[in-house]
C-alpha cells in the first residue's frame, strides 16, 4: 500500500504528464507537414458585406484591394484590420488590377472598367469605360474574367460562353448569330450566339480589342508564369474532358466548338457538325489535365510564386484555385517537344482553408491570400491568408518526364531504403476522350479510358537522396500518369506533405531531350 507521500507524488507526475501532452498538442504542426510549413489564417470580412470574392490584388504598401460580385470594391489594411470603401454599384466584379492607390481597373459584366479616386479623399468619383466591345446575349451564364496585363501593357480577359439553362434576351448587345448554338435534342452544350463568348481577348493600350484564343466553356482563371506564358483554366463538361490548364496562345482553338463562328471569315455554317476528328486535330491540347474528382472539379485562377523564396520552395512554380473543395493545386511545368506540359499536385487541402477558392493573389510579405465564392454554387465566402512558417514541407518539387520514366525531386533528402522500394510507387495511367456529352454527364472518374497499372520496372536513388528516379515498363503520349505514394519519408522521419501527383504526358522526349522550364 502507497503511503500519503507517494500518493502526492504520483499526482505531480500525472499532472507533469498531462501539462506535457496539452503543451504538445498545441505545437504547430504537431507533425504534420503542411501544419508545420503552412498556417491558414481567416481575415475578419466588413460586418454588413456579403463577401462573395470577384477579385484580389494588392497595392505596393501591402494593402489588400478586393472586389465583390455584388458591386463593392473594398481596401483592406493588414496593419491596422481595417476596411474602407472605395467603390460601389459594379456589376458582377470577376477581376481587377490595381494601376495605383487611386485607380483600378475590373472586369464587371458590361464592361472593363477604369475606376479612379481623381479628388484624393480615398474613394473613387469617376468610372470610365475600357472596353465593352463584346457581346451580351442576357444570358446568366456570361461571366467576364481578368483581366491581367503583359509586360507590353495589352490587358487580357476571357468571356464565359452561354448556359442552355438560360435564355437569350430581347435586348442584346452584339450582333446576333444562331450558328453558335446547337440545339440538338438530349444534348446540354454551351453556346456563343454573341460576339467572342468562349474567347480571350487582347485590349492594347491604345484600348482596341483583339479577339486573341477560342474554344474555351468556362474560364474562370488567367495568369501569367514568370516567363510571360499566358494560362487559363477551363472547367469540365461539354466538349471539356475534364478541367484544364492551358498554355494561350494568339489564334489558336482550345476545343469548344461554339466560339468558332466568330473566327474572321468563318463559312462554315454550324461548328457543332465539323466531325469530331476534324475538331480534334484543330485543337490545341491542355497543358495539364486536372483528372475530374481526383484532383480538381472547378479549378479557378492559376497564380505564378515569383515571392524568391518567401512563400516556401516552390518559386516559379503555379498555384491554382479549387472551387468545389478545401483545396489549392500546384502546377510544375516542363517544355517537351516544343510544348509546355506537366504535373499537378495538391498543395494543401483543408487545416482550416474553405472551398470556394475563386481568387489567388501574393501579398509583398510573400503570404498568400485567397479570395472565395459561393454565388450559387460549392463554395463559401471570405478571404484567407496562408502564410509560410519558414519550414519547407517534406514534399515532391518536381516530376519530369524522362525516355523511360519520371525523375521525382523532392524538397528534403529522403530515407533511402524506404525510397528505394518499388511497393511504395503504384502508377496507372488512363486518358479522357474527347467528345460531346450528353445532359448531365459530367466528366467524373467513369469517363476514364483505358485505365490500366503501370509496373515499376527500376528505381534509383541521387547521392543526395532528394531525386529518384523511377523506369516504367511504358510510356504512351496523350495519357495520364497518376502516381500514388506510400511510405516515404524524409531522411528525419518525416512524412510527406502529399502523395498524389498526375503527369499530362502529351509528348514523348526527342532524342534531344527536353528544356525545364
Amino acid at each position: 500500500m502507497q503511503g500519503k507521500g507517494n500518493n502526492k507524488q504520483m499526482k505531480i507526475v500525472v499532472s507533469l504528464a498531462l501539462s506535457f501532452l496539452l503543451f504538445a498538442s498545441a505545437i504547430p504542426g504537431d507533425g504534420d507537414p503542411v501544419k508545420e510549413a503552412y498556417t491558414v489564417e481567416t481575415i475578419q470580412m466588413p460586418e454588413g458585406l456579403t463577401a462573395e470574392t470577384g477579385g484580389i490584388t494588392f497595392l505596393p504598401d501591402g494593402r489588400l484591394v478586393a472586389c465583390f460580385i455584388r458591386g463593392e470594391v473594398m481596401i483592406y489594411n493588414p496593419k491596422t484590420k481595417e476596411w474602407k470603401l472605395f467603390a460601389e454599384g459594379l456589376h458582377e466584379p470577376l477581376g481587377i488590377i490595381a494601376q495605383s492607390e487611386s485607380e483600378m481597373i475590373i472586369m464587371q459584366r458590361p464592361e472593363l472598367t477604369r475606376v479612379k479616386d481623381t479628388d484624393g479623399d480615398g474613394q473613387a468619383d469617376l468610372y470610365e469605360k475600357v472596353s465593352d466591345d463584346f457581346g451580351l446575349s442576357g444570358n446568366y451564364h456570361e461571366f467576364n474574367y481578368g483581366p491581367v496585363k503583359d509586360k507590353d501593357g495589352n490587358l487580357f480577359i476571357s468571356l464565359n460562353t452561354a448556359s442552355p439553362g438560360g435564355n437569350v434576351k430581347p435586348e442584346i448587345r452584339g450582333k446576333l448569330n444562331l450558328l453558335g448554338r446547337d440545339n440538338q435534342p438530349g444534348l446540354y452544350e454551351m453556346y456563343s450566339v454573341v460576339p467572342n463568348r468562349g474567347w480571350v481577348l487582347k485590349i492594347s493600350p491604345d484600348g482596341k480589342l483583339h479577339p486573341y484564343a477560342s474554344g474555351l466553356r468556362s474560364p474562370n482563371g488567367l495568369g501569367f508564369d514568370k516567363k510571360g506564358n499566358l494560362f487559363v483554366t477551363d472547367n469540365q463538361s461539354d466538349w471539356v474532358e475534364t478541367s484544364t490548364l492551358y498554355h494561350i496562345k494568339e489564334g489558336h482553338f482550345y476545343g469548344h466548338p461554339a466560339s468558332l463562328i466568330w473566327n474572321k471569315g468563318w463559312k462554315r455554317g454550324n461548328p457543332f457538325v465539323i466531325p469530331l476528328n476534324e475538331l480534334d486535330s484543330m485543337r490545341t491540347k491542355a497543358a495539364v489535365l486536372f483528372p475530374q474528382g481526383i484532383m480538381a472539379n472547378s479549378p479557378s485562377q492559376p497564380l505564378s510564386d515569383l515571392t524568391e523564396g518567401k512563400f516556401g520552395p516552390f518559386a516559379g512554380q503555379l498555384f491554382i484555385g479549387e472551387m468545389n473543395r478545401d483545396r489549392i493545386v500546384r502546377v510544375m511545368l516542363e517544355e517537351v517537344g516544343g510544348e509546355l506540359q506537366g504535373a499537378c499536385i495538391p498543395f494543401i487541402d483543408g487545416h482550416g482553408l474553405r472551398k470556394g477558392n475563386n481568387r489567388l493573389a501574393f501579398s509583398p510579405d510573400g503570404s498568400l491570400w485567397v479570395g472565395q465564392i459561393a454565388f450559387g454554387w460549392s463554395g463559401d465566402r471570405g478571404i484567407q491568408r496562408i502564410v509560410y512558417n519558414g519550414t519547407p514541407p517534406a514534399d515532391i518539387y518536381s516530376m519530369n518526364l524522362t525516355k523511360d520514366g519520371f525523375d521525382l525531386t523532392f524538397t528534403r533528402a529522403l530515407d533511402k531504403a524506404k525510397a528505394l522500394n518499388p511497393d511504395h510507387y503504384k502508377f496507372r495511367h488512363y486518358y479522357y476522350r474527347y467528345q460531346r456529352k450528353p445532359k448531365n454527364e459530367g466528366a467524373d472518374k467513369s469517363t476514364q479510358q483505358d485505365i490500366r497499372d503501370v509496373p515499376v520496372k527500376h528505381i534509383k536513388i541521387s547521392s543526395d537522396r532528394k531525386k529518384v528516379s523511377v523506369t516504367l515498363g511504358e510510356l504512351k503520349p496523350g495519357y495520364i500518369y497518376e502516381l500514388k505514394l506510400g511510405d516515404i519519408t524524409s531522411a528525419e522521419g518525416k512524412p510527406l506533405a502529399n502523395k498524389l501527383i498526375c503527369y499530362t504526358l502529351n509528348n514523348l522526349l526527342s532524342v534531344k531531350g527536353l528544356n525545364v522550364k
